[in-house]
């Protein structure tokens, strides 16, 4: 089971407090990283108390690892949402990229976590890109089955195009934040679409 599902709160009191936790643990372990984050400064900034942590994680480490999860699912769901009603697969891959790096942008913290979270817990570690990577090729396959994308193995390329994002979002997301991604994201965008549309359809 995953360490977010461990303890789900079954209250709309218990689902805010366990929120308050993950947002003040987004910061911490951003800010300090795993080993001088503390449960101290997290309770403390999220308003709660120490024993009540307890209520919702084992340890650190254990929030850590819930703490990944989470991210991984509110980027998903951010990208699903920004994805919805796209005309075509590549507009599919030019909202996606656009919206990842926004959301690097609004959650500094992710790369340090995740990066972070291969020492701490790679198991977290391996399910977070695992989990992208399955609904990236599951959109792919569809795509393929559509003749939107040219047919072929889908899940080498859902990992090459995941690492165009992931470097994408490290460099406009979280060195060059200010920068106008609108041409960025065109030329990327254009290079994906050359390499994925069937031959006779290619610009």
């Amino acid at each position: 089971m995953s360490a977010l599902g461990e303890k789900t709160p079954k209250t709309a009191r218990g689902r805010r407090t366990l929120r308050k936790i993950l947002d003040a643990a987004e910061l911490e372990f951003g800010a300090r990283g795993f080993h001088e984050a503390s449960v101290a400064s997290i309770t403390g900034n999220a308003g709660v108390a120490q024993g009540t942590f307890y209520i919702y994680f084992e340890s650190k480490e254990q929030l850590f690892g819930a703490l990944v999860e989470d991210l991984g699912l509110r980027l998903r769901s951010y990208l699903h949402e920004a994805v919805a009603g796209a005309g075509s697969r590549i507009e599919v891959e030019r909202r996606g990229l656009r919206s990842f790096i926004e959301f690097v942008r609004e959650h500094g913290n992710l790369y340090r976590i995740v990066m972070e979270c291969q020492f701490v817990d790679p198991e977290a570690f391996r399910a977070y890109f695992m989990d992208f990577a399955d609904a990236y090729q599951e959109g792919l396959d569809r795509a393929v089955a559509t003749g939107e994308v040219r047919a072929g193995e889908t899940e080498g390329r859902s990992w090459a195009l995941m690492g165009i994002s992931l470097f994408a979002g490290l460099r406009y997301g979280i060195w060059e934040p200010e920068r106008d991604i609108d041409p960025l994201v065109d030329g990327i965008t254009d290079m994906i679409e050359r390499g994925l549309c069937p031959q006779e359809s290619r610009p």
